[in-house]
């Protein structure tokens, strides 16, 4: 459930007209709902109320600092998988025990920044990482805490972009290693096992995939018990899906209710990483119409957003559901809705019914909360969207319009020329 709606023919979000924000704030514009994204949030922590757990929000979903700041204030940790995003999520308050940083590709500044900062844990995708690590923490002189991340090559039946637990992927090690990787990482003196780490893909709409990876991982803890190897965090990842189009997804409810029997009598603390799920729904993006044309055989709705701010219909050829800011009761077209860009695969719809659209007249892209802003980019030279965030009748801007002497910040003239 979100918190945008029509009322009156008019959209809201929550008590606030869209049209209304981005008349003072312009298009295209990111919107937020703080009351969806804390009742997405909270629907985890209570579902998983009865077993010791922290919830770590993935902030390749969404990293503005005031969402961030938003779950800090309600228990929650992050998910990084950059220097970058761990800079994001202690900025934004969030303690650094409840942080969990995975990512194939750890440099050795960012392996130094966490051990300093007092993560709570490495996800340790590879054997190489895994001594690099142990390296970098005796240059310190500490211990890192480290999880591997356990590939159990489950199907997750998501988009092959996005599925991450099969044999073929660059993500964790193969769990027909991972006994031989965690006696290693059990020898190395400047490391201190903590965790095991699995996570299958994103966007998942099935709970059986997730339970079959796990009941893969768990037997592996018992084995690992019994060379006397003491696993004290279980992180499930993330990957549950939301609602696209006609999508049923399980909500953490279900998930709770298939794998904590799972966990019955274990002495672990569970760890999830949700993005996704929280952010998904919690955010729109609205456009402006700039031209409509007709092509052969082919009607084209023109808008002022691209695929530089939203990347998901073009890198994954993904629907979101677009529906008019104000409603009318004119006819139907069938359009493609582009954008801007100078590229053929920019689009946000092809082949899209949609009511009929006017010059000037604004269009709500849902379900655009995750994988939205933080997959933007300045292609074309096209400045950053700004970003609000609505709750009740309130509304605040979280992140500022980029202008056009942001694009060329940094950018150096060399003595030669």
């Amino acid at each position: 459930m979100h918190l945008f709606q029509h009322k009156n023919g008019e959209l809201y979000a929550e008590n606030v007209p869209v049209k209304k924000l981005v008349q003072e704030f312009g298009t295209p514009l990111y919107i937020y709902s703080y009351n969806t994204l804390l009742r997405h949030f909270k629907a985890y922590d209570e579902a998983f109320d009865a077993f010791p757990h922290i919830i770590c929000f993935a902030l390749k979903a969404n990293s503005n600092k005031a969402i961030l700041n938003l779950f800090s204030r309600n228990g929650g940790g992050a998910d990084v998988v950059s220097g970058g995003e761990l800079f994001r999520a202690l900025k934004a308050g969030i303690r650094p025990e409840k942080i969990v940083y995975a990512g194939v590709g750890k440099t050795e500044q960012e392996i130094k920044s966490a051990l300093k900062s007092k993560i709570l844990m490495f996800n340790v995708e590879s054997e190489d990482e895994l001594k690099e690590i142990n390296r970098v923490a005796g240059e310190i002189k500490t211990k890192a805490p480290i999880a591997l991340r356990i590939n159990p090559d489950i199907d997750p039946e998501t988009h092959p972009y996005i599925s991450t637990g099969l044999k073929q992927h660059k993500f964790g090690i193969p769990i027909e290693d991972a006994l031989e990787h965690y006696r290693l990482a059990n020898s190395l003196k400047n490391i201190k096992v903590i965790g095991i780490h699995k996570h299958i893909g994103s966007q998942l709409t099935k709970i059986s995939p997730f339970v079959d990876a796990l009941k893969r991982i768990l037997l592996l803890v018992e084995e690992l018990t019994k060379q006397g190897i003491n696993i004290d965090y279980l992180d499930i990842g993330g990957g549950l899906g939301i609602t696209y189009r006609d999508e049923t997804p399980p909500d953490p409810k279900q998930l709770a209710k298939n794998i904590l029997p799972l966990l019955k009598g274990r002495k672990l603390t569970l760890i999830m990483e949700p993005g996704r799920s929280i952010a998904g729904n919690a955010g729109i993006l609205v456009t402006k119409t700039l031209y409509l044309k007709k092509g052969q055989g082919k009607e084209f709705v023109i808008v002022d957003a691209g695929m530089n701010d939203l990347m998901r219909p073009s890198l994954y050829g993904a629907y979101h559901h677009i529906q008019p800011v104000v409603k009318s009761r004119r006819g139907k077209i069938v359009a493609d809705v582009v954008g801007p860009i100078c590229e053929s695969g920019d689009f946000l719809a092809k082949d899209r019914e949609i009511t009929m659209i006017y010059k000037g007249e604004y269009l709500a892209v849902m379900s655009a909360g995750a994988y939205g802003f933080t997959m933007s980019s300045n292609y074309n030279s096209r400045p950053g969207i700004a970003e609000v965030m609505v709750k009740g009748r309130e509304y605040s801007l979280i992140r500022k319009r980029g202008t056009y002497n942001d694009l060329i910040r940094g950018e150096i003239l060399p003595e030669f020329m």
